[in-house]
């Protein structure tokens, strides 16, 4: 039967349950502000009783109670929708790391009109009209060369500008990444001794608070997934790759890439497998320099390229009022001063490639011509070789739109003297360098005895520029070496001509190899590359260029700005709802202390009752 003490000892054990309800709320108050903390809750219940069903039983009525028992201090907490939580943040993170960069970006293009690009340009192709109607002035000439010099300051600019972006960018991956390895220490430290407390029967809840709250700032930098299965072992998936497994943390390190301007790849560390995160604020960061920034500093080089060329092309075909020829408007560098384009790619000391940027046929040709052939051609493309096949009934001009239309990276047109003149354009490939033909083959003739570029059919004769003197491949045709890496940054008017304005070639050499002095027919020819098909890749006219880069970077500041409005009402609702469920409430948690201390209250004043008793036994009972 229960003794004499058995109410001291249930009044004993309610103290110490409400006592301990009270400690928890008055916990919850002081960490109501508190990132990452979920509200905790006193388990309590009844303790086993005094008797139970066995043979050696008290022949009392029921079974005794013996009071209260804390069972256990749990957090408040969904586990699904902190699941939900993590997956989903990386999205919002990602979009708000473009908009903030793309915003950026737009401030490049939204340059003032006295600067800008397109402005400077204008002015340019005004000059040379001007010249061809005045070309036996040296004020024209002089107003030529120094709108050249604005025009090749602002490319300079916009190069630098991106250049900036660019390496700003790249900084801010090499430090997510380091955030990356630390949360996962972190995370990996957490969990080890998470495992530790549990397996001394504690519930570790503040622990796992700032576990679930590192792994939500992981998420936020690269996308995760948990897995709560193992209670032993916690696991963060990221894109089907285990970066922490219980006391575990894979780590991610940042290799620099040649080929690409020295910026960092990334690694992991232990298998030296590439390190790829489609979300969070570090893929954002990848995206915006692999694609968005190297796709605008190409685009920026591809304009430059071409339009330098073609200035060029016709200006040293033409001649100054001082009767020198030969000049180039535009420096021109190129990349290798080997004049076959061999280059040491592998870095072994050993020439094994060719950078050739143009190959200009031998033959003249009529756009508007049936060639009479067949075959297929096979050019280089963004993955890999592609094929472009020609029919007898088809024309100079369709073979030419159908090169350009394809996924090809060398591009077609007819030069002045009509002859067929292929081009190469920025890669695709990281790898892959720009404004380099990497592959030109021809099943049939056209572009060997037709157009006279190859000198032989098939693969046999096939130019392929991983191999030194791939030149050899042309039949006489011309070609030019791949310029300087990003011709944006080094583009200038050439020295010679700014020392000496007469030798900026406004006319077409006589029969006598000299200038007439009213003959502009050089500067009419330049001023129309403005509105001519120049261009190289989908932008057909340098009109087209510029129109195009203001609306991508428009059009993607725009997308960033409404896909980050979507998430972040969608992470606000979710947020919310977690508040609802783990977030302290201080008026409910004053309103617990005051239940909690009456009841205290109440289970001193049973101690007081059974003290009374038992001072009545013991001291006033007997003689």
């Amino acid at each position: 039967m229960a003794g004499s003490f058995g109410g001291i000892e249930i009044g004993k054990r309610s103290l110490m349950a409400h006592q301990v309800q009270i400690n928890t709320a008055g916990h919850n108050i002081s960490n109501a502000d508190t990132e990452g903390y979920s509200r905790q809750r006193v388990h309590i219940k009844e303790f086993d009783p005094l008797y139970r069903p066995d043979l050696e039983r008290a022949e009392v009525a029921g079974q005794i109670g013996q009071g209260t028992d804390v069972q256990a201090i749990k957090r408040v907490r969904d586990e699904l929708l902190d699941t939900r939580i993590v997956a989903q943040t990386n999205q919002e993170t990602y979009w708000g790391t473009r908009d903030k960069y793309i915003q950026m970006l737009e401030q490049i293009y939204m340059e003032p009109d006295e600067i800008s690009i397109r402005s400077n340009m204008d002015k340019y192709w005004e000059g040379w009209q001007e010249l061809s109607l005045y070309p036996d002035t040296d004020a024209a000439r002089q107003a030529v060369v120094t709108r050249g010099e604005s025009l090749t300051n602002s490319i300079q600019q916009r190069n630098k500008s991106l250049v900036a972006i660019t390496d700003q960018v790249n900084s801010d991956i090499i430090g997510t990444v380091k955030q990356v390895n630390d949360y996962a220490r972190q995370i990996a430290a957490l969990s080890d001794e998470i495992v530790r407390v549990r397996g001394m029967g504690d519930n570790p809840n503040d622990l796992e608070d700032r576990r679930d709250l590192l792994v939500e700032k992981l998420g936020g930098l690269i996308n995760v997934t948990i897995d709560r299965s193992d209670p032993d072992e916690y696991l963060v998936h990221t894109n089907g790759e285990i970066i922490v497994q219980g006391s575990i943390a894979r780590q991610v390190e940042t290799v620099s890439n040649p080929n690409n301007n020295g910026y960092v790849d990334l690694r992991w560390q232990d298998t030296q497998l590439e390190a790829y995160f489609p979300g969070g604020s570090l893929g954002a960061l990848m995206d915006l320099r692999d694609k968005d920034l190297r796709s605008e500093m190409q685009s920026l080089n591809t304009m430059v390229i071409n339009f330098a060329d073609l200035v060029n092309d016709v200006h040293r075909n033409a001649i100054g009022k001082n009767n020198v020829t030969g000049l180039n408007f535009f420096t021109e560098h190129a990349f290798v001063e080997n004049v076959n384009g061999n280059f040491d790619r592998d870095g072994d000391g050993v020439l094994d490639t060719s950078y050739v940027f143009r190959m200009t046929g031998t033959n003249s040709l009529k756009p508007q011509e049936q060639i009479g052939l067949e075959g297929t051609l096979t050019l280089a493309g963004h993955d890999g070789n592609i094929t472009v096949d020609y029919h007898a009934t088809d024309t100079v001009e369709e073979i030419i739109n159908r090169i350009n239309d394809s996924d090809g990276e060398v591009k077609a047109y007819l030069d002045r003297n009509s002859n067929l003149v292929l081009k190469a354009t920025a890669s695709a490939s990281i790898n892959n360098p720009d404004f380099v033909i990497r592959h030109v083959e021809d099943s049939g003739m056209f572009l060997t005895g037709y157009s006279g570029i190859l000198a032989a059919s098939g693969a046999e004769g096939a130019y392929d520029f991983a191999q030194a003197d791939a030149v050899n491949a042309l039949n006489g045709a011309q070609f030019a070496v791949t310029p300087v890496m990003n011709p944006s940054a080094w583009i200038e008017v050439n020295p010679n001509i700014r020392s000496d304005i007469q030798s900026v070639a406004a006319a077409i050499p006589n029969l006598q190899g000299f200038a007439d002095a009213d003959d502009g027919r050089a500067a009419v020819e330049i001023a129309a590359i403005r509105n001519t098909h120049v261009m190289i890749g989908s932008n057909r006219t340098l009109d087209d260029y510029f129109a195009d880069s203001v609306t991508n970077v428009g059009l993607k500041g725009e997308q960033a700005q409404n896909m980050l409005a979507s998430q972040n009402a969608i992470m606000q609702d979710l947020r919310d709802l977690r508040d609802s469920i783990s977030g302290v409430n201080i008026d409910e948690e004053l309103a617990d202390i005051m239940k909690f201390q009456h009841g205290y209250n109440a289970a001193a004043r049973f101690v007081t009752v059974q003290d009374q008793l038992l001072d009545t036994l013991i001291n006033r009972l007997g003689v």
